[in-house]
């Protein structure tokens, strides 16, 4: 029975260290310093998760374009998302294809 034990053990450590996982602690860490600036400056009802949502999504886009060499099918399948929908978002968040 110990034998099991130490195999759940096993994978819930594997899965802390995963990819996945220690790319969320550093996110974690970051947001929390971009949380700290721009809620010093807040004054009234906080817009802070709409924010980072949009700061989070146009860094996304702006990255995806910039693996793909600016095309849009090929930034938005590396995104997992629809053509049509990644266009219509890149103009809703104000990216131009060919920013730097």
């Amino acid at each position: 029975m110990k034998r099991r034990h130490s195999n759940v053990n096993g994978v819930v450590q594997e899965a802390r260290t995963s990819p996945a996982a220690v790319a969320e602690e550093v996110l974690e860490k970051m947001l929390e310093d971009i949380a700290t600036i721009l809620s010093a400056t807040e004054s009234g009802k906080s817009r802070l998760y709409d924010e980072v949502l949009v700061m989070v999504d146009r860094i996304l886009y702006r990255l995806a374009l910039r693996r793909s060499n600016h095309v849009k099918s090929a930034a938005a399948a590396y995104l997992g998302i629809n053509r049509n929908t990644f266009q219509n978002k890149m103009v809703k968040l104000g990216i131009d294809n060919h920013e730097e």
